[in-house]
């Protein structure tokens, strides 16, 4: 294309140069073809048309940016060893000594009522309240069972009876609260009535019972008592309450002396 461009521009000179008087050569017909076939052989008469490539521009993948999530908190594994227990300190109970025995101190009134039936057929009635002191001593075996000595002596008269009274019993027991305990008597006991009323001096079986009632504190739940039957009743260590009533004199035609005594004991 650029050589036939050439070419007309040639001419165009040359034929502008014979007009303005200059020499030139006639041009042959076969130097005209020349050109013609060297023009063809320069360029093809139809130009290609050479579409024009275009780079593909390169596409980058942008980074995809998620939403921010809310964190879910992801508990640690538990250990897999136990943790040392924190020991606890257990107070030890106090050791508390005991044993069976025990005495107890009141006072008691006593009334004596006796029939006498004399000669001339006239019934006479003698009756009299009179009070004083009783003393008791005693060893429970267990809690159920025990043995007592006591004692009592009238002092305060109101018709001048005196009695005197003394005897050893066997003593059961129940106890019905860790504080109280019933028990009873069965023994034999030595009994003297002296004074303005008929005398008596008799040897025979006394009976009786009453409740005991514990003051102390030390109950078993508070410590360990040297038997195992302590805490049960008014076995503890400690003083303690007694009411009871006695009939001192259990026999056919005897006067009837009917005791009842209140006081203080005390548990060693």
């Amino acid at each position: 294309m650029r050589a036939l461009k050439l070419s007309i521009i040639a001419l165009i000179a040359i034929g502008n140069f014979s007009y303005a008087g200059g020499d030139i050569s006639p041009v042959t017909d076969y130097e005209i073809d020349d050109a013609v076939i060297a023009d063809e052989q320069a360029s093809p008469i139809e130009d290609e048309y050479i579409e024009p490539t275009v780079e593909e521009e390169s596409v980058v993948d942008e980074p995809t940016i998620e939403p921010e999530s809310t964190p879910v908190y992801v508990a640690p594994p538990e250990p897999t060893t136990k943790p040392t227990p924190i020991p606890i300190v257990i107070k030890p109970k106090k050791k508390i000594s005991t044993n069976g025995f025990y005495v107890g101190l009141g006072i008691n009134g006593v009334r004596y009522k006796d029939s006498c039936h004399c000669k001339n057929g006239v019934k006479i009635t003698n009756k009299d309240i009179t009070y004083g002191i009783i003393g008791r001593v005693g060893y429970d075996l267990n809690q159920y069972i025990g043995v007592e000595a006591r004692g009592s002596k009238t002092n305060w008269k109101s018709d001048g009876t005196k009695v005197e009274h003394i005897g050893v019993y066997a003593k059961p027991m129940l106890p019905i609260t860790n504080s109280t305990n019933l028990y009873g008597l069965i023994g034999v006991a030595k009994t003297k009535v002296r004074g303005s009323m008929p005398h008596l001096d008799s040897d025979g079986l006394a009976v009786g019972g009453g409740v005991e009632v514990d003051l102390s504190k030390d109950i078993s739940k508070n410590g360990i008592y040297s038997r195992n039957f302590d805490g049960e009743g008014d076995q503890e260590k400690g003083l303690g309450l007694f009411v009871d009533y006695e009939r001192m004199v259990a026999k056919t035609h005897a006067p009837r002396l009917h005791a009842v005594s209140a006081g203080v004991t005390y548990d060693f």
